[in-house]
Parts: C-alpha cells; sequence; structure tokens
C-alpha cells in the first residue's frame, strides 16, 4: 500500500502545471465525476496536445473529450459481477465561445448512459453533449 502511495505521489510531482490562460481566448475546464476520466481530446477534429483542458479562439468550436466511467457488475454485464469500464467520446458544439470567459464542460454517468453538458462561469447550461463511440 505504501509502494503504491508513493508512486502515485511521485506521478503527480512530475505532472506540469496548467499554462497560464490566454485573455484572448476562451479556456475550458474538464469536470467528471471522481472515479472516472475524463479528458479533453479533439478540438474542431485536431487532437489536444494537453488532455486536462481546451483553450479556444472566439467564436464557434466543436469539443470532443474521452470519458471513462465504471459500471457496476451484478446485473448480467460480468460473469462475476465485478465493475466494467465503458469509453465514450463526448462531443458538445458551441457557436458563442467568448475571449477572456472561462466554461466548464461537465460529465456524468447515469448507469451505463454518460452525460455532458457545457456549462458557463454561473453554470448555466448553454449545450447538451452528445456520446458517441462508447465501447
Amino acid at each position: 500500500m505504501l509502494r503504491a502511495l508513493l508512486a502515485c505521489l511521485l506521478l503527480t510531482g512530475c505532472a506540469s502545471p496548467l499554462p497560464e490562460a490566454d485573455p484572448g481566448m476562451a479556456w475550458v475546464d474538464l469536470r467528471g465525476q471522481v472515479t472516472d476520466i475524463f479528458m479533453a481530446d479533439r478540438l474542431d477534429g485536431v487532437r489536444t496536445a494537453d488532455g486536462r483542458y481546451f483553450q479556444v479562439t472566439p467564436g464557434a468550436h466543436r469539443l470532443e473529450a474521452r470519458y471513462d466511467f465504471e459500471v457496476s457488475g451484478g446485473g448480467g454485464t460480468s460473469l462475476f459481477g465485478d465493475s466494467q469500464y465503458l469509453r465514450c467520446t463526448l462531443l458538445v458544439r458551441y457557436d458563442a465561445f467568448q475571449a477572456g470567459r472561462r466554461y466548464v464542460f461537465e460529465a456524468r454517468s447515469l448507469g451505463f448512459q454518460p452525460q455532458g453538458w457545457l456549462r458557463d462561469e454561473q453554470g448555466k447550461e448553454l449545450a447538451k453533449a452528445e456520446a458517441t463511440r462508447c465501447i
């Protein structure tokens, strides 16, 4: 147990800090459930360099994020009733990103169904995400 904790601390120490937000662009944070993995994947069809955020020019954009979430077993999903993981792509389109603003691309799962939203700084829903390519 101590080894695992030490390895985790070492890896965390190696993670680079987030860059400063460019005031001429919009910043999109990603927020998922604690047990899930939710990472930026593509911006307008082009793979992102850092999966922790999106930074976009003002205007319309298509954001794709990879969402891995746990589905509890016991309902016939696994031979032994173990938990399994699903991996989906969540896609959100929004036409009005504004420079200097912060947004949140949020994800959660409800059973086998992933859900996602784009929200503004006040938490207002701006767009609903579409789940695609779930495996």
